[in-house]
């Protein structure tokens, strides 16, 4: 997969489909836009997806942490198949862009667009007046097809990166898992702990996701690892792990089932299943080790 970043001044050599979108946990509605671009390789299109490379919330002061990191957003574009990813750099010269201009260049000429698909609450430019009906208005002219793509709907819900967002704030990792179509995944690097749990007999993984990460509340989740090509069923803590330089960090700290060898300075991936219990404090050592054991038995019978 071919990424474009940190320019506004790019030219696709072949025709394209692409998918418009902001793509914040790639959800299933989402998912659903990714399809039909998928769909015109068929056609002889290169799949492209078009993207901010900030959220505009977070460029104009409000929400700042993300369902998906810059690097989780690679890896399941890659995966998934896309060709061309762009990451259109949002600054205050191109927040200020006039819509129109926005679908005639960037949109239409420099990406040679034949297809395009996006959802009802697609948004562009200065203000962010450019929308739907704009694209529509300008497919004939600018020689695209267009497509709005409906919202999917769980149980009754429509699905959008907001009510995702809600759900990881309320811990309800399976209706996540629902809205996303995969369960809601933590990457980053195993760093060095206290090495409590090794002291307790039951040696844990530290692993520090970037801060700009959405985490769900602190407490125990059922989970399940990635680590290189090998996937272990896991217990995990989500909260506030003093480092080894003592400055307390949110992560993920994890039991691995079935598990031997190093992990530290490798890359791991947690896909939080789950909410069991809430963080709580332990009047002894005694205590906790008997807590945590109680929590890697009911990992072990969890599904």
């Amino acid at each position: 997969m071919v990424i474009i970043e940190n320019t506004t001044e790019f030219h696709l050599e072949y025709k394209s489909a692409v998918a418009l979108g902001k793509f914040d946990g790639i959800h299933l509605g989402h998912r659903r836009l990714l399809d039909r671009v998928l769909e015109q390789k068929k056609r002889g299109l290169q799949t492209v997806v078009f993207t901010f490379d900030t959220s505009a919330a977070s460029f104009f002061g409000g929400e700042t942490k993300e369902l998906s990191t810059r690097e989780e957003k690679r890896d399941m574009f890659s995966r998934l198949g896309i060709d061309v990813l762009i990451e259109f750099p949002l600054n205050r010269e191109t927040a200020a862009t006039d819509p129109a201009d926005f679908v005639t260049r960037y949109l239409a000429a420099q990406m040679q667009t034949a297809y395009l698909c996006a959802g009802a609450d697609i948004s562009f430019g200065r203000r962010g007046a450019g929308d739907y009906a704009l694209l529509a208005d300008y497919a004939g002219n600018c020689g695209y097809r267009v497509e709005l793509i409906d919202k999917v709907c769980v149980d009754g819900e429509e699905v959008s990166s907001t009510r995702v967002r809600q759900a990881v704030r309320a811990g309800e990792m399976e209706k996540v898992s629902f809205m996303l179509g995969s369960p809601y995944r933590v990457s980053g690097k195993v760093v060095h702990g206290r090495q409590l749990g090794r002291k307790l007999g039951m040696p844990t993984a530290n692993l520090l996701p970037d801060e700009r990460k959405l985490l769900p509340p602190n407490g125990v989740y059922y989970s399940r690892a990635e680590l290189g090509e090998k996937s272990y069923r896991g217990i995990s803590n989500v909260g506030y792990k003093p480092t080894v330089s003592e400055d307390k960090i949110l992560g993920v700290e994890t039991y691995l089932y079935d598990f031997e060898g190093e992990v530290y300075d490798r890359d791991m991936t947690v896909e939080l299943l789950a909410f069991r219990r809430e963080e709580r404090a332990f009047g002894s050592v005694e205590a906790l080790r008997r807590q945590i054991e109680a929590d890697v038995e009911a990992g072990r019978n969890f599904s």
